[in-house]
């Protein structure tokens, strides 16, 4: 039961917000737990998942009044369900959840009467009821005067009188009444095949004890197969142009979507179509392969890698399907998704053991044990979309935010009805083309022999091809042969090596190894093994592509809520049937179409598909998905103008010259809802003129398709820059005061420009770095208009100003001082010279020497401002020295003595 554990955490976590979710959902997650403890039947679990959305949709309907019912006071297929209009009460809400309660209530009582825990079921139910303070004795119909429980007691019995005669043949426990299979059984303990009459078509299987997929121990050892008559029942969006009626053994068997006939084995075994049959089943058990947790290779199963496969990539033919699948790795033609949508993040990638994730996929698909079958899986995986914290309830992603009742029967009609039109679709189909599973096919070619080579040990035209490395003959040193040299010549295979190498389910792994293709076992439980109905075309493609299809559609969107729908797996505590994973590892998938895909694959590789089974039932599941989806757009929305136009079209749903297509007016009104007003016809814009100088204002036109009716306050032209002063439009002549007063965009322009600069001192002169310009002839109060003065600070500075010599300032702004005399001051802080010379000599050589005479120091001046600072060299101790300046320009020499302290 380790997969239940997970399951419930996961995907059925609705069981801690129960409280916060509406009153379908309550009961949709009852009849979930009641299917998970009913026998494992697809096409009637399909068939209750439908028929109870139905009656919830309906009576929601009824008490809402903005959308049409299905059932009540229609007649389906000729059968009349009889409604009467009655007062509504001012409670509505309450109304509809005891009339939905009720409903579900008689209509689940009756469905899982017949059920193995049929004690359990009830309890359920009666606990349910007891919980919301309804009295389960209440069983009057009479709705008429408005008791809602009433109703929904009327409802349910309308809907199980309408089973009882709907095609399928519940009330004799949907028996088959002309299906005979062509093949004796295949008693799975015991090796080959042999004694098949017709390996193209469905072989029943023998068990010492058969546990179905539920985990239900079924008291008949040779299961029949299930629904095959299944295309006589009623569906929701089939119609006519759907069904084929065939003609076989004299009976007519219904078909709705009929793909044409699956790949056979001719009896020479040498045409194309024999060729692909045998591909397609030999790609099974080479996928078989790849199921040992102790295989090394790695794959990255997350949405970077996984999924986002374009529909036109399907093949149309069998003989191409080879460049679909790949066919000794595992896998198909995915492409991956580059970024999360919803993070604009790339998806970070998952690298796990190929073996672990064929294994969990498996399972995982597989619905059972403790499951819910796969249209039942498919509710769990919309519950888990509805409860997402960023998923908002909008109808196609674009209605207003729904209420969580109004979202939950819309969804849940529209899955069921995909769910139920599937079920019709592919078991019609199962059950006219017979076809065989995987495992009679690869027991019944191998114990024929081989066809690869005539020369060779154990040919056989119509047996198995031998692929070397997967699919070979056993040789003397085989340990095959070790074991028995009767095994000698017969067909070996590297496959999943079945249920006969587990002892302890939760210690054990079969592991992978070469074992004879005559014992070779799907990797399924060995009192299971293979679903009891033909496999042609495969019921989890055909559920899983239009639940994807289905759940896109509502959602308005392809991903999951949040760019990513995921189930973790915990290690060692999954697999049913075997231990693992060998490692952690979490299911990923960006959009509902990539988990669709999954689902495909899944079967594959456990065994219960071939190819042919899979291409077909993604697009049939598709197909069907969309005819359904166009049927409940008719019902969720009422036409309340009846133009022929729903509200959700209608852009106008209350008047009926208003409606897509209409003829556009010029009216100021959208007649065609194309989102444009008086479109189509010729337009004129004219714009507001508020200041009556005859130009209007661009930022407030007014369009309208009259050419002679101007409107009041409007003119033609939008030249007008400022609509508030008459003085200012185009014709006006520019003028000096720092507006564009002709409205070309510049500022005073065509005027001559003046530039001034401020003089702070007011000595009359101008600082350079601080000016204005201006179209007045007349400068501004402390501004001139040239830019001369050195020092805007000192009005003693300009230029011509009296020059003081030897002070450091330049009064003239000549650019320096005025230096009249030499200076050589020494500073003993720094032992250096400051020196003052006034020379046009760039670098005049200074010297220092003793009162000796010797030159102790000699190099050129860097003068700046006749000013430099000369460091003394360490020689020069202190004491009395001579100071030479020989200036080269003027040729002189002048000397000074210093005191150096």
């Amino acid at each position: 039961m380790k997969k239940l554990i997970v399951i419930s955490l996961f995907f059925c976590r609705s069981t801690s917000l129960f409280s916060q979710h509406s009153i379908a959902r309550d009961w949709n997650e009852i009849i979930l737990e009641n299917i998970r403890e009913d026998f494992a039947r697809p096409t009637v679990h399909a068939r209750n998942l439908f028929h109870l959305s139905v009656v919830m949709y309906d009576l929601w309907a009824v008490y809402n009044q903005n959308a049409n019912p299905y059932f009540l006071g229609n007649t389906l297929d000729g059968y009349p369900i009889d409604f009467e209009a009655f007062d509504l009460p001012q409670d509505r809400i309450a109304a509809t959840h005891q009339a939905i309660s009720y409903a579900a209530y008689r209509l689940l009582r009756h469905r899982f009467s017949q059920s193995p825990n049929q004690t359990l079921a009830y309890q359920r139910l009666d606990n349910k009821m007891n919980t919301l303070g309804y009295d389960i004795q209440f069983n009057a119909v009479n709705y008429q005067d408005g008791n809602p429980a009433a109703l929904g007691n009327y409802i349910a019995q309308k809907m199980i009188e309408f089973g009882l005669q709907d095609g399928s043949n519940e009330s004799n426990g949907y028996a088959n009444t002309i299906y005979q299979p062509s093949n004796a059984p295949l008693y799975m303990p015991m090796s080959g095949n042999a004694n098949v009459q017709n390996i193209n078509l469905w072989q029943p299987l023998t068990f010492d004890v058969f546990i179905d997929q539920s985990g239900n121990v079924v008291p008949i050892n040779t299961p029949e197969f299930l629904s095959p008559e299944w295309g006589n029942v009623l569906g929701f969006a089939l119609d006519a142009n759907d069904l084929t009626i065939h003609n076989k053994n004299n009976e007519d068997w219904y078909v709705y979507h009929d793909p044409g006939p699956p790949p056979l084995l001719s009896n020479n075994a040498n045409d194309s179509l024999s060729a692909q049959y045998r591909w397609g089943f030999e790609m099974v058990s080479v996928w078989s392969s790849h199921l040992d947790p102790t295989d090394t290779t790695m794959i990255d199963i997350s949405p970077a890698s996984i999924g986002n496969i374009n529909p036109l990539d399907y093949p149309d033919d069998f003989q191409n399907y080879d460049q679909f699948y790949k066919f000794f790795e595992g896998g198909d033609a995915s492409q991956g998704h580059q970024t999360n949508p919803f993070t604009n993040m790339p998806y970070q990638q998952q690298w796990v053991k190929r073996a672990d994730y064929a294994r969990v996929l498996a399972e995982f698909w597989a619905d059972g044990p403790d499951s819910e079958t796969p249209p039942g899986h498919w509710y769990t995986l919309l519950n888990y979309v509805s409860d997402h914290p960023v998923f908002e309830k909008r109808y196609k992603g674009q209605s207003d935010t729904l209420s969580a009742l109004e979202w939950d029967v819309k969804a849940y009609l529209t899955l069921g009805g995909a769910m139920h039109d599937c079920a019709i679709t592919a078991w019609g189909i199962k059950g006219f083309y017979d076809y065989v599973r995987p495992v009679s096919v690869i027991r019944h070619l191998a114990e024929l022999g081989q066809c690869s080579d005539s020369t060779a040990m154990n040919y056989h035209p119509r047996g198995i091809d031998l692929i070397p490395g997967y699919i070979e003959l056993v040789q003397p040193t085989d340990s095959l042969a070790l074991v028995n040299s009767n095994n000698i010549g017969e067909i070996k295979i590297l496959a999943w090596r079945g249920p006969n190498f587990i002892s302890n389910t939760q210690t054990d792994h079969a592991g992978v190894g070469w074992i004879l293709a005559k014992d070779w076992w799907p990797y399924q439980r060995p009192s299971f093994v293979t679903p009891n109905f033909a496999g042609y075309i495969s019921g989890h493609s055909t559920f899983s592509s239009a639940a994807a299809r289905i759940l896109e559609l509502l959602t308005g969107d392809a991903f999951f809520p949040g760019g990513m729908g995921e189930f973790e797996v915990e290690k060692d505590n999954f697999l049913v049937f075997e231990n693992g994973p060998s490692e952690n590892l979490t299911l990923q998938w960006a959009t509902y179409k990539d988990a669709s895909e999954q689902t495909s694959l899944s079967r594959i590789w456990g065994g219960i598909h071939p190819p042919a089974d899979d291409i077909i039932g993604r697009k049939i599941g598709t197909k069907i998905a969309d005819d359904v989806f166009d049927l409940v757009e008719d019902l969720f929305i009422k036409d309340q103008d009846n133009d022929g136009w729903l509200f959700a079209e209608d852009c106008n749903d209350t008047n009926a010259t208003i409606y897509p297509g209409a003829i556009e007016l010029c009216n100021g009104i959208d007649d065609d809802c194309d989102g444009l007003i008086d479109d189509s016809i010729t337009m004129y814009t004219y714009y507001r003129d508020f200041d009556g100088d005859g130009f209007g204002d661009a930022n407030q036109p007014k369009d309208t398709c009259s050419a002679t009716d101007i409107p009041l306050g409007y003119v033609y032209n939008d030249l007008d820059c400022n609509d508030q002063d008459s003085l200012i439009n185009p014709l006006i002549t520019e003028l000096c005061n720092d507006v564009d007063d002709d409205c070309d965009g510049l500022v005073d322009d065509s005027l001559q420009i003046y530039t001034y600069y401020i003089d702070l001192d007011g000595d009359g002169f101008g600082d350079a770095q601080f000016f204005i310009e201006s179209c007045d002839s007349v400068a501004a109060a402390n501004y001139v208009s040239n830019n001369q003065d050195c020092n805007d600070q000192d009005y003693l500075i300009y230029p011509g100003a009296n020059e003081i010599s030897d002070n450091g300032i330049d009064e003239d702004c000549s650019g320096s001082d005025l230096y009249v005399q030499t200076s050589v001051i020494y500073e003993p802080t720094i032992h250096s010279m400051v020196v003052k010379y006034n020379s046009t000599d760039p670098s005049p050589i200074l010297s220092v020497s003793s009162i000796k005479g010797e030159v102790l120091q000699e190099e050129s001046l860097s003068l700046n401002q006749h000013y430099c600072r000369v460091r003394l060299s360490e020689k020069i101790i202190p004491g009395i020295y001579y100071v030479k300046i020989i200036d080269q320009y003027q040729q002189s020499v002048e000397t000074y003595k210093i005191l150096i302290l």
